[in-house]
């Protein structure tokens, strides 16, 4: 008699588990989404990594230390990892390739303007554009932006300091490289 009582109960336990995860899922999935798009440039893979990065999430949530306020930067990790493994995927490579020609020109022009913060954003480093997006497009607080790029808070900052240093050069060609 007390076996179905115990089923029921732990039945239970993993709807409320999942219900729960969910919640939490949905909060930080927009700015999940963001981060892969600004990752990966192609929102398509986007999605795609979300979505396995969900599915990773959900696999591996005893995984997770911190709590609640240590989920978004856990899963925001995640996405990030999943973002890395398809940019090296060759797949991802030979498609990225697959550009016209006739867009090599139009791209040139671009790039010697040197004023476009959308493109000189994308010449950085991915692990750049990944902290300076944390930072100031998600507004992460800096302890969570080192969880993102699991690095120390300190390495976090100078990422951060770096990247930013090297976008001005390219937005404002009066300042000199120092």
């Amino acid at each position: 008699m007390m076996l179905p009582a115990m089923a029921d109960l732990t039945g239970r336990s993993a709807v409320v588990e999942q219900a729960a995860f969910t919640e939490r899922l949905e909060i930080v999935l927009d700015p999940a989404h963001r981060l892969a798009t600004v990752l990966l440039r192609d929102r398509t893979a986007a999605e795609d990594a979300v979505q396995e990065a969900a599915l990773k999430a959900w696999r591996k949530r005893d995984q997770l230390r911190g709590g609640e306020e240590g989920f978004r930067a856990w899963f925001l990790s995640i996405v990030a990892n999943e973002c890395r493994m398809a940019r090296r995927n060759r797949w991802w490579h030979v498609i990225r390739s697959a550009e016209p020609l006739a867009d090599v020109e139009a791209t040139a022009d671009r790039a010697f303007a040197g004023s476009d913060l959308r493109a000189a954003v994308l010449r950085l480093d991915p692990a750049d554009r990944t902290a300076l997006f944390c930072f100031f497009y998600l507004d992460l607080p800096m302890e969570e932006v080192a969880r993102v790029l699991r690095v120390s808070p300190a390495a976090a900052r100078a990422r951060v300091y770096r990247a930013a240093r090297r976008l001005r050069p390219e937005l404002d060609p009066s300042e000199d490289l120092r």
